[in-house]
């Protein structure tokens, strides 16, 4: 009996990290449970905005993350950052989300160059061919609005802790940390250069740790068994400035209804709706 908490320790440590292996461990997508796959907004209230009269032009020429932080490890320099590059890209993604399409139409302006070229040689592929008539490009869009800002902070070990316990030599214990990341969005009108919106949101980054350990001596304390298994979970960087973004847009058009920028009938507002654009809480 006394060697019955060692071995079924060991087997249920072998069965966790066997269900672990089988998640992880995918090489090849036709044996993988489930491959890439598009992602929708995960922002419900982004995604079910009235829509509006008309939509607004807008302009992104860049996003940036401006934290300057790093990815934190123990005993070692880190070159990667702590958030995504990408924010521009998931910015474009929200406001086009925005109402399912309804809200923003957005151009493209990060790519500009590339767009300038391809269309100059549309332009004289067409004169080459067709003559002077063969230039029927359609004029570019410009925008009315003008959306900057960028992801600004990222505090790290907001708050930390976690609890344990140990008696006969069997342990147990669990942490967690709290990082959270901050974005700020402001739309400029483009005819004066008045700041119009501006928008603040946060997203907390949650980190879990579980783990357990079994350290005794048996034969007289002439044999030491020792066992540790564990497990951690952290919340997707990426995600929570995902979350923080397509906030920061539905903040943006909740704050521009508020002050009745857009061209929007508010006589269609309902009582709740006018509860919810009062609300000035986009985390």
């Amino acid at each position: 009996m006394k060697w019955l908490t060692p071995i079924f320790f060991l087997l249920f440590n072998g069965c966790a990290n066997l269900a672990f292996q089988e998640q992880t461990n995918c090489v090849d997508l036709l044996i993988c449970p489930e491959g890439p796959k598009i992602v929708p907004s995960s922002a419900h209230q982004l995604l079910n905005l009235p829509s509006p009269n008309n939509q607004a032009v807008v302009a992104v020429y860049s996003f940036p993350d401006l934290t300057g932080a790093r990815k934190s490890k123990d005993n070692i320099a880190s070159f990667s950052t702590a958030v995504t590059q990408g924010g521009l890209a998931i910015l474009t993604e929200a406001l086009r989300d925005a109402g399912r399409g309804t809200w923003f139409v957005v151009v493209e302006r990060d790519g500009l160059d590339n767009l300038s070229r391809e269309r100059q040689l549309i332009v004289n592929t067409r004169k080459t061919y067709d003559g002077e008539e063969g230039n029927m490009l359609k004029p570019l869009l410009y925008a009315g609005m003008i959306l900057e800002g960028g992801i600004v902070a990222y505090d790290s070990n907001i708050r930390t802790g976690g609890t344990g316990a140990r008696a006969l030599g069997v342990g147990a214990k669990n942490q967690y940390r709290e990082d959270i990341v901050t974005v700020s969005l402001r739309a400029i009108l483009v005819q004066t250069g008045e700041v119009l919106l501006n928008v603040t949101t946060t997203k907390t980054i949650l980190s879990t740790g579980t783990g357990s350990d079994l350290f005794r001596f048996y034969e007289m304390g002439t044999e030491l068994i020792e066992m540790e298994s564990g497990f951690t979970k952290n919340e997707a960087a990426s995600y929570a400035v995902r979350s923080s973004i397509e906030a920061a847009v539905y903040g943006l058009v909740m704050a521009g209804l508020e002050k009745q920028l857009w061209d929007f009938n508010y006589d269609t507002l309902t009582p709740e709706d006018d509860d919810e654009v009062v609300k000035k809480d986009t985390n």
